[in-house]
């Protein structure tokens, strides 16, 4: 029986490493450098030897480690292998042949926001499911998918990419993937930032977001709970967006609960209460009762389900 095993969440400046039991207790949790100049060939080297020092000093051998569970901010096909992962300057490469030659253990990677979505499903705000969305609104939104407690990766390794579901189809302005109307233009900080802009420039309606040079996701959500009204017209936008394309999803996946997390997720139970709203509203019939939660793990949600991809190979 193996008793330990590694679960590391790559992103583009640091990698966030953990030891833990294969119970899921974290043994130990600590950062190294991603270091990506020259086109980020130190990365996978970095890696193993952090691991193989953390092996050394808690004197554990390499048969009692079930292996080692990565999460990587690029698309990964089943195989391990990624196209490119622009953040970390790599082309094609195969991830867990590459690091298990340089560990000599069995690695499993997987997308970074699946690989939340996995670690929220076993430790976090979906503890309990084996279908989950996982919403990540942060500067993007990102997403990972959960179908009988596995990622759905799709054919390109794209599958759970839900920020760049299109919602709004007389968008003029280009998303950062360079479609028009994508959910991302109105759910991430940014976006929420970008509708008070907007909703500011179409009207005279005072208030306090007006004040403020540069309005942030979190101003909107501060004013909106101290009665603004013009940040209640930018929330419920904001939401109305959401619950919609949350609603969509729930019909091609079903999942037992959708957790929502990342930055803006730190506005709380309002923030829920606003999307369930549009959510019930548009769902399919018998979708309309899925559970909307808050994520729990935070920053550790990608090495929970990075432990929980090797754990599962």
């Amino acid at each position: 029986m193996t008793a330990w095993c590694f679960g590391i969440d790559l992103g583009g400046t640091s990698v966030k490493c953990a030891l833990f039991q294969t119970d899921g207790t974290v043994e130990e949790k600590w950062e190294i450098k991603t270091r990506v100049e020259n086109e980020g060939k130190e990365i996978l080297p970095d890696i193993a030897k952090t691991i193989l020092a953390k092996m050394e000093e808690k004197k554990i051998a390499k048969e009692d480690v079930a292996g080692v569970g990565i999460g990587i901010p690029g698309p990964v096909d089943e195989n391990g292998e990624i196209a490119c992962a622009v953040n970390l300057h790599w082309g094609r490469k195969n991830i867990e042949k590459e690091l298990a030659e340089l560990t000599g253990l069995v690695v499993k990677a997987g997308n970074d926001a699946n690989v939340a979505a996995l670690g929220e499903m076993w430790k976090g705000g979906g503890q309990g499911s084996k279908n989950l969305i996982l919403v990540t609104l942060g500067t993007g939104v990102g997403g990972g998918i959960i179908v009988n407690e596995k990622m759905v990766t799709g054919a390109h390794g794209a599958g759970g990419e839900i920020g760049h579901a299109s919602v709004e189809m007389e968008e003029e302005e280009a998303c950062n993937c360079g479609n028009k109307g994508c959910l991302e233009q109105y759910a991430s900080a940014t976006g929420i930032a970008r509708l008070a802009r907007r909703a500011m420039a179409s009207g005279q309606e005072e208030s306090v977001l007006r004040s403020m040079e540069n309005v942030t996701a979190k101003d909107v959500f501060d004013a909106y709970k101290d009665g603004d009204a013009l940040a209640a017209k930018v929330v419920d936008q904001f939401a109305r967006y959401l619950g919609n394309a949350l609603a969509i999803f729930s019909c091609v996946a079903d999942p037992d609960v959708i957790v929502i997390g990342g930055g803006v997720s730190k506005a709380g139970q309002v923030l829920i209460d606003c999307v369930e709203k549009y959510f019930r509203q548009y769902a399919f019939t018998a979708c309309k009762d899925t559970k909307i939660k808050l994520a729990t793990l935070g920053n550790d949600a990608g090495i929970y389900g990075a432990a929980k991809l090797i754990l599962s190979k």
